[in-house]
């Protein structure tokens, strides 16, 4: 059973109008903070952040690793609804994980696979290279990150990766207008 509240109502009585106040039980366990011991959310997120960086490391090889794995899906069984979502999702979760993680190429070598996919009329007849390319970029970008970076070779390499994929894209949509613009629109900048 309920327990009972001793919350008595404050009601107000107005000639045209009541006004009912309730006590509110949060001031019994909030307090006030001065502003000199009040920290700031972004360097405590910032910190947070920190804390977990050296794990980063393992999530962008296990998302990796996801990639592949559906990559060899496909190349097992075919385009098929299934396959293309995991290929998706998984090029997709790095999109939007490797920048956070430190891998900012990776995330626009994925993000035109992400286009290439979302965009080609029929995945079916999208060049097994181009894909294959594009999953091979993602994981040396992921491997080699410190080797790379160094050399300014990830972001070129992204780069080239896009223009070819927005180049096959532009031609099997000549006839989908509705699909230009958005092949037409900037994607994610790399990071200089």
């Amino acid at each position: 059973m309920a327990k009972a509240r001793k919350s008595p109502l404050h009601v107000e009585a107005f000639l045209d109008h009541h006004v009912i106040t309730q006590p509110n039980p949060l001031r019994r366990v909030l307090h006030a903070v001065d502003d000199k011991d009040r920290d700031d959310p972004i360097a405590r997120a910032e910190q947070a952040l920190a804390g977990l960086s050296g794990e980063f490391e393992q999530w962008m090889a296990a998302e990796c690793e996801r990639l592949r794995a559906a990559h060899e899906a496909v190349l097992a069984q075919g385009f098929t609804k299934t396959t293309r979502d995991e290929l998706f999702r998984a090029a997709h979760d790095i999109k939007g994980d490797a920048a956070t993680f430190g891998y900012p190429a990776a995330s626009v070598a994925a993000e035109s696979l992400c286009r290439i996919i979302e965009h080609a009329p029929k995945l079916e007849q999208v060049p097994a290279d181009l894909i294959a390319n594009h999953i091979k970029a993602i994981l040396a970008i992921v491997r080699e990150h410190a080797q790379i970076e160094k050399a300014g070779v990830e972001r070129e390499l992204s780069r080239r990766l896009r223009a070819i994929a927005d180049e096959y894209l532009a031609a099997v949509n000549h006839d989908r207008p509705e699909h230009l613009e958005a092949i037409l629109a900037p994607g994610i900048a790399p990071a200089e």
